[in-house]
């Protein structure tokens, strides 16, 4: 496994998404966002402000994880956190080949769009998800989210297992 400098117990995260288009991603973004513990989701323009009302986040995570409307992103990167774009684009770095910072602000793309290169200059790192085509947001997010917690050093076990599940599952493996 890749070395990294993730570590779930001393590592923290929030996201930034750059004019987002739907509702239903964005509530999929934020349970995203609960399941792998990000600190706080930011976002920019008007189409999900008129949108959020519709409410697709099933997990009520808004109500857990501050989710605020703001005029720019980079106004809004964390005290000593790393800006990391989130964009195909050419010279990133792959995503298998990416060491996350331990303090991060990953910065995503609208749907129908990219983020601009005024965005890309301010954001320290780029990185990509090596696919045919592109994902949707909610898809990247879950992706990239994914593999920061798959090289850190993260909990595992039936704990874990337990507390995560859905009050209708109580399977084992026996």
């Amino acid at each position: 496994m890749q070395q990294t400098q993730c570590d779930n117990n001393n590592s923290m995260f929030s996201i930034g998404l750059s004019n987002p288009k739907s509702a239903t991603n964005v509530a999929s973004v934020l349970r995203a966002a609960g399941c792998y513990g990000a600190s706080s989701v930011f976002y920019t323009g008007e189409r999900y402000r008129r949108a959020k009302d519709f409410n697709a986040d099933t997990k009520a995570m808004h109500k857990l994880i501050p989710t605020v409307g703001v005029d720019t992103l980079s106004a809004m990167v964390p005290a000593g956190a790393v800006a990391v774009a989130v964009e195909l684009v050419e010279g990133a770095v792959p995503l298998p080949e990416f060491v996350h910072p331990a303090n991060a602000f990953y910065v995503f793309g609208p749907e129908d769009g990219s983020l601009s290169n005024c965005d890309l200059a301010w954001c320290e790192q780029v990185v990509y998800i090596p696919t045919r085509g592109c994902m949707n947001l909610a898809a990247t997010v879950n992706v990239v989210l994914y593999d920061r917690m798959a090289k850190s050093d993260y909990q595992a076990g039936d704990a874990l297992i337990r507390a995560s599940r859905d009050t209708n599952n109580r399977t084992r493996i026996r």
